[in-house]
């Protein structure tokens, strides 16, 4: 995935939550639905989330984790993604048509 493909980002590491400023223009309510999201996901598994758009344009969810970090639920984090996708469903495709239309606009 490159800097351009990714959408937003939120570590339980930095504390911090990323959105990438290609996309800073998005409606103020998705961006908080976004931040919330990836915010209470790192606060109840730990490690890092990533937002990001396929070769194909499609939404994908990647997560990761420090070696060292024994805290980490790997088998909750499987868990909490695919209820995120079950729950966020309707916001992710309206994204991945905003994604569309970005990469449309841009040529």
């Amino acid at each position: 995935m490159t800097e351009e493909q990714i959408l937003c980002s939120a570590s339980k590491y930095t504390e911090k939550f990323y959105l990438n400023p290609r996309f800073a223009n998005l409606p103020q309510k998705i961006k908080d639905e976004l931040k919330v999201a990836l915010v209470i996901f790192t606060e109840e598994i730990g490690g890092i989330i990533t937002l990001y758009y396929d070769d194909e344009g499609g939404l994908s969810i990647a997560t990761d984790f420090h070696e060292d970090d024994f805290l980490y639920d790997e088998i909750g984090s499987g868990l909490k993604v695919n209820q995120m996708r079950n729950e966020k469903r309707e916001l992710f495709e309206q994204l991945e048509e905003y994604y569309e239309l970005l990469i449309m606009m841009a040529r």
